[in-house]
């Protein structure tokens, strides 16, 4: 009788549901709302090859000053660090023994100009006596020929007194170049020898001063490959300047302009050496310094520069950024870029002109997604898509 009862409620109860639902509305499961993105419209512009480089400086010119005659130092005619000129006397050895020397070769010039004298006369009396068989033909040849061996041997006198008087000279070390001198390592009293090995000072040239900096030879082919594609526009080597950066960070405030590009790969480390020539009147910049260096190598013509946050990495290290299709929904595009400054990136290839380039929510779409797009003001500048490069 329990189990009666029982079941005639739950009856009565699902009859009473049942009637109830006649009268009730229908429940609405509600959509979820497509996500709002902002984007940006993609346009053709012209984009500087700016290139910032690391380097040394290095001194224009370096002189090391050696004697060329042996003696005694006498005395030292500079003083350590001063800038000295062309030609200034640096040292003085001891010239008493070269110019000894000196006034040995101008009597034994004198002597042999003399004999010369005495053998052309000679030569000339017995010329005429040989005409006149007077004398024979043999005496006159000796005497003719012993006023050829004197003439010579003036010659060979000349030659023994301007050597005298060049040692002479060199017992005054001057300066080959214009420069600052750095610390002498000998001092007065000290015996020198001629050549030697040891440099006495050495003498640097640092106005203007070369920065010699450094690329990796991967990067001069890329470069190189896009110059012969027309992608940059170059331009003559010695006219582009150059800023130099100081090792605290402050900017140099002369330009330089490059020199040249070093035709050889450095094997060891795989660069390439390009060298800047800098002015340095106040001596600022000095031979070893550290440095960084500037430029703008060119053109990018008809890229697109975009900010670092758009573009996105795949786990090969290749980029790809968001694109809005006409049906609003969104698409994953490889691109190929070239990084241009420390905030944004140059695009070469993958994008059209007019693209809209989504640069919001981009950790929520995903491609294929539909989105609420709003355009955001500006435009960002963009390459025509080269499908070729892309394979």
């Amino acid at each position: 009788m329990i189990r009666k009862s029982m079941s005639a409620a739950a009856l009565s109860a699902v009859l009473l549901l049942a009637a109830c639902g006649n009268d009730a509305a229908p429940v609405e499961v509600p959509q979820q709302s497509a996500p709002r993105v902002e984007t940006l419209t993609a346009e053709l512009t012209n984009v500087p090859n700016a290139v910032e480089l690391t380097g040394r400086a290095r001194a224009y010119a370096e002189a090391e000053i050696r004697p060329q005659v042996t003696g005694i130092i006498k005395e030292r005619l500079f003083k350590e660090g001063d800038l000295v000129a062309r030609g200034q006397a640096l040292y003085q050895i001891d010239a008493a023994e070269y110019a000894a020397d000196v006034r040995s070769a101008e009597a034994a010039l004198t002597r042999a100009e003399a004999t010369a004298n005495v053998a052309k006369e000679t030569a000339k009396r017995f010329a005429n006596l040989a005409k006149i068989n007077a004398v024979s033909q043999q005496e006159y040849d000796q005497a003719a020929a012993s006023a050829q061996e004197a003439e010579a041997d003036i010659a060979l006198q000349k030659a023994a007194l301007d050597r005298a008087r060049i040692d002479l000279a060199r017992t005054k070390i001057s300066s080959p170049i214009a420069g600052r001198i750095g610390r002498s390592t000998v001092t007065q009293g000290a015996l020198v020898t001629e050549n030697q090995t040891d440099e006495l000072a050495r003498v640097l040239q640092i106005d203007p001063v070369y920065v010699d900096l450094t690329v990796s030879s991967n990067r001069v082919l890329a470069m190189r490959q896009e110059m012969a594609s027309g992608r940059i526009a170059s331009k003559e080597l010695g006219t582009v300047p150059v800023n130099i950066i100081l090792s605290d960070g402050t900017t140099y405030p002369l330009q330089g302009q490059l020199e040249f590009s070093e035709i050889n790969v450095d094997e060891s480390a795989g660069t390439v050496a390009v060298r800047a020539l800098v002015p340095n009147p106040d001596g600022i910049i000095l031979p070893g310094m550290f440095v960084r260096a500037n430029f703008v190598a060119g053109m990018y013509e008809n890229v697109i520069t975009l900010p670092q946050s758009v573009v996105s990495r795949t786990p090969t290290g290749d980029a790809s950024v968001m694109v809005l299709k006409d049906d609003n929904t969104v698409e994953q595009r490889a691109i190929k870029v070239e990084q241009h400054d420390g905030s944004s990136w140059i695009v070469l290839d993958g994008l059209n002109e007019g693209d809209e380039i989504v640069v919001s929510n981009l950790q929520t779409v995903r491609t294929g997604m539909t989105v609420d797009p709003v355009s955001r003001a500006g435009t960002i500048s963009a390459s025509r898509a080269r499908s070729s490069d892309l394979n």
